[in-house]
């Protein structure tokens, strides 16, 4: 109906989830499983004492969270071990160790939208630390969550104390550390999110801390490759739809690049994968079902985060149009993007007007670029797909009003 500098290449920021999210859904399907398991070698002897290796093997599940690590506690303790003679030995053989996606901005950590990426993910790889005020002059009260005994707390701050500053809260990042400082003046209660270096160390050594508290012993921890052998004990599973919505709900960073990588190790073969495995994923769907040339744009991770993506609006336009032509897919995908007005990243956008409730689309925001796409229910009944990506913006409040009175043109 009508285009404009729709063949120019531009940073998608979070619009990428969209590729990622049709893709994953024809190729993996919706009940496709993240699965987090445990195994063990050797014998449980004198009904207690495991002779053998306890092995954590990692699926790199990004909703696996601190209910689902006392689940696996849980199974450890149910099959009446109490002491690990060998080692707790943790499997992240899944995908390579480079822990963040090419072209990522390193200053983004200690910030929770950019964890540092494992088969092995406890929490998103973050911890909530919350801020509580006590009588004025003395330490507020410091809650983290979840619990473990692989980070430090060092309260520097005061309760209303408004000579000490504004309340900081962060880790000492740049030396890769795990010490969680708060410091400032704490006058009301808060809670900020920050992500652990190194998500792997965060799961594994909880995971121990978890088993001692419940009088399990163990002798080590250590990594390891669980032997084809080993005697499963309990394994956790995930459907990919909560993944796949708070990809696109709430833009959810590691769900997108959980589903990238799971690409990777559902059509490759491969027992060790990383990025450029799941680009190929891309790319062949991108040549064979889409119906374009890979070459011609670049995608090098799964949620829009990397400064080395560029696509133009007609590519993403045809991914909005394959999904809307495969019902097998477009159910799901269409009611995991946010809705306007209502619930995640547009539910404070559109609250007026027609377009409310109407609009369904990805939003995508990194400095200098601001991005909506997805579909319109239009006053005549049709269904419109759209793409709109504004380039060049330093003030994201202009570029979503714009992007906002287009969606009500559609609408009418």
């Amino acid at each position: 109906m009508y285009a404009y500098q729709d063949k120019k290449l531009y940073r998608p920021a979070s619009i990428e989830k969209v590729i990622t999210s049709v893709t994953a859904l024809a190729e993996l399907r919706e009940y496709y499983l993240f699965n987090t398991r445990i195994a063990y070698t050797g014998t449980i002897v004198q009904d207690s004492i495991l002779q053998g290796d306890l092995y954590l093997v990692g699926g790199f599940d990004p909703e696996f969270m601190d209910e689902d690590m006392n689940k696996l506690v849980e199974a450890v303790h149910n099959s009446g071990i109490r002491c690990i003679q060998g080692s707790l030995i943790a499997d992240v053989s899944l995908t390579d160790s480079i822990y963040w996606g090419a072209g990522w901005s390193w200053d983004d950590t200690p910030e929770a939208f950019q964890p540092y990426l494992s088969p092995l993910m406890l929490s998103r790889g973050c911890v909530n630390v919350t801020v509580i005020p006590t009588s004025k002059g003395r330490k507020p009260k410091i809650e983290v969550i979840p619990e473990s005994d692989y980070y430090t707390v060092c309260n520097l701050a005061q309760s209303y104390a408004p000579q000490c500053g504004k309340l900081k809260v962060t880790r000492n990042w740049l030396d890769n550390g795990n010490t969680i400082c708060v410091d400032g003046n704490a006058n009301y209660r808060c809670t900020k999110t920050l992500n652990m270096y190194s998500s792997k160390d965060f799961f594994l050594h909880t995971f121990a801390y978890r088993l001692k508290e419940t009088g399990i012993s163990i002798q080590s921890v250590r990594y390891g490759i669980c032997p084809d052998e080993a005697t499963g004990m309990y394994t956790f599973s995930r459907p990919l739809e909560p993944v796949l919505k708070r990809a696109l709900k709430k833009s959810d960073n590691l769900s997108a690049e959980a589903m990238f990588y799971h690409l990777a190790i559902s059509r490759s073969g491969k027992k060790n994968v990383g990025f450029k495995d799941a680009q190929e994923v891309i790319h062949s769907f991108m040549k064979h079902e889409i119906g374009r040339n890979p070459d011609n744009y670049s995608i090098v991770d799964g949620s829009g985060v990397s400064l080395y993506n560029y696509i133009s609006p007609d590519l993403m336009m045809e991914y909005l149009k394959y999904a809307s032509s495969h019902p097998e897919i477009f159910h799901t995908f269409y009611e995991a993007l946010p809705v306007a007005g209502v619930d995640g990243t547009l539910h404070y956008r559109m609250k007026q007007g027609k377009a409310y409730r109407n609009v369904r689309a990805k939003t995508g925001t990194v400095t200098g670029i601001s991005s909506l796409a997805g579909y319109v229910k239009a006053g005549n009944g049709d269904m419109l797909a759209f793409v709109i990506i504004n380039q060049n913006v330093l003030r994201g409040k202009e570029a979503r009003a714009f992007q906002d009175k287009i969606c009500e043109i559609l609408v009418q």
